[in-house]
């Protein structure tokens, strides 16, 4: 069909999604995701799903553009305002990889914690008592006290895992405050560093979060506390975080967020003592990818109906919705 709709996709989504779209839309799929590269596939698109930061002026380049469907949730890919200027609809997928992100949360902990891939690796290298050796040390995060920054969607599962699953007392600290779940006490963030033997990051980056974990709130967490982050990198002030690890004044960290992505292979944090790092995966399994690649071919088949999408987040796309 000749006059079917073009999609870009920035990145390769799961064969159950595309074949939603196959019969209904021509897909083009971004060799990579250079500014450059997205521009010039834009001019022929009808629709974006988007799993890649799209360039701040990538309205200006599709001139056909219908509809932007995020590949997840977090909209700092999308330059949302510009769409909305431009009476596009934008929507995103919340809730499609809570679990996926809140049992990559725990099993950071637990790997931070209780490194028994490092004891295994002892083991066949030196032998059965210095490996059981190092267990000596460790202790359980049950009746541990878990702080979450960001108790939305994410950090809320995150929370009951580790309340429920594992004893933990757990505080919350939100911008909507009074708003916890059941089982969370709301703590300021400073109250909650210092309590906290784990940190979980799930916030949104925005101006008041941007550098939220500074020198001084890391010099508040105890000394053998661990902080996660599968936020956005800003929220931790990197040269903060290197200085604690280095300084071995926190038990370690593990981060799948940076502030330059990909992490550039000479980055200082390589470096770091105790420190997990990931490629921004907390996100992704092949359940995830699954989930969000049909939920993405399903709201971009809305739009391309002219329906709007059931989690559009721009409604005042329409000039009857916007504010006057």
């Amino acid at each position: 069909m000749a006059d079917r709709p073009t999609l870009l996709l920035t990145n390769p989504m799961h064969p159950d999604g595309a074949a939603l779209l196959e019969p209904q839309a021509r897909l083009v799929t971004a060799p990579d995701t250079k500014p450059e590269t997205l521009r010039a596939l834009a001019a022929e698109a009808d629709g974006i799903i988007v799993r890649a930061k799209l360039p701040d002026d990538i309205c200006d380049h599709a001139p056909r553009l219908r509809g932007i469907v995020r590949h997840g949730v977090g909209l700092d890919f999308i330059p949302v305002a510009a769409a909305t200027a431009r009476g596009i609809p934008v929507a995103n997928l919340p809730g499609s990889n809570t679990q996926t992100v809140a049992e990559y949360c725990l099993a950071a902990i637990l790997s931070l914690r209780r490194p028994l891939l490092s004891m295994d690796a002892r083991l066949r290298r030196d032998g059965w008592l210095p490996a059981r050796g190092m267990a000596d040390p460790l202790t359980e995060i049950g009746g541990t006290t878990l702080g979450v920054v960001g108790v939305g969607t994410i950090g809320g599962r995150v929370a009951r895992i580790a309340r429920e699953g594992f004893g933990m007392t757990v505080l919350g600290a939100s911008r909507r405050a009074g708003r916890m779940p059941p089982g969370v006490e709301e703590a300021a963030l400073d109250d909650l560093f210092a309590r906290s033997d784990a940190v979980v990051l799930t916030c949104p980056l925005t101006d008041e979060t941007r550098g939220l974990v500074d020198d001084r709130r890391l010099g508040l967490m105890k000394p053998h506390a661990v902080i996660v982050n599968v936020s956005r990198g800003p929220v931790i002030d990197t040269a903060a975080l290197e200085r604690a690890l280095n300084a071995r004044t926190i038990g370690g960290a593990a981060l799948d967020v940076f502030d330059v992505q990909p992490l550039p292979p000479d980055d200082p944090l390589f470096a770091c003592p105790n420190l997990l790092l990931t490629p921004h995966a907390a996100g992704i399994t092949a359940t995830s990818m699954r989930t969000m690649s049909i939920g993405a071919a399903e709201e971009m088949l809305r739009i391309l109906r002219g329906d709007d999408p059931v989690n559009l987040v721009n409604p005042e796309y329409r000039p009857e919705h916007r504010k006057a």
